[in-house]
């Protein structure tokens, strides 16, 4: 399976039903911050003065993170980052998941529709729901967490994936959500603020205020 955050974002935010995410525009900027933090958790994206840096030349070997470094190199912040070319890495990293054969990609059905998706293994969304579960319903020290987990964790809630962290969840379990989106501070104080700014930032781009 692929431990990349952004297609584990991907998998995570996939609603059967829906054939395709369980909501398209959300699911841009969820996958775009994945890849950042996946990014920065590597030691590739940096914060100097608000401004995101990008450490090392060398290629990572996922054409998705490797074209989210290149537009990290302009030089830009964390949010303005999350928004760019989302629907292009949202379409890579589907990509990136048919090619491993995690997922079926259709065309879709008109010219201004969207592509539909299934995933080829329902238990591989399975085990990582319930990867992020036990982060958010554990006992222990959110410091146990481990880093891609609670970075999981703070996006499906910050972005609404009711079937990973339901409203009731998402009300008994706060302080352990807040937590996990506070250790996003420690890779990058614009990082968490970022994240914690999604859901803000999902009403503008559906608004059509948030770029391409």
């Amino acid at each position: 399976m692929n431990d990349d955050l952004a297609c584990l974002m991907y998998l995570l935010a996939h609603d059967d039903a829906a054939d395709g995410p369980y909501d398209r525009s959300r699911t841009e900027l969820l996958v775009r911050a994945a890849a950042l933090i996946d990014l920065a958790l590597r030691g590739r994206l940096r914060e100097d003065d608000g401004t995101v840096t990008v450490s090392g030349t060398e290629p990572t070997g996922d054409p998705v993170l490797d074209g989210v470094l290149r537009d990290a190199a302009a030089g830009h912040g964390w949010k303005h980052l999350v928004r760019r070319h989302r629907k292009r890495t949202l379409t890579e990293v589907e990509d990136r998941l048919a090619a491993a054969g995690l997922l079926t990609v259709k065309a879709p059905r008109t010219r201004f529709g969207t592509r539909r998706s299934t995933v080829t293994d329902p238990s591989v969304p399975a085990v990582l729901r319930a990867r992020v579960s036990t982060a958010l319903q554990g006992d222990g020290s959110v410091r146990e967490i481990p880093a891609a987990d609670a970075a999981l964790l703070a996006l499906a809630a910050a972005g609404g994936i009711r079937s990973v962290v339901s409203r009731r969840d998402h009300r008994a379990f706060q302080a352990r959500i807040d937590a996990c989106t506070g250790s996003l501070a420690a890779l990058a104080p614009g990082l968490e603020k970022a994240v914690r700014a999604l859901p803000m930032t999902m009403i503008a781009a559906q608004g059509g205020m948030g770029g391409s």
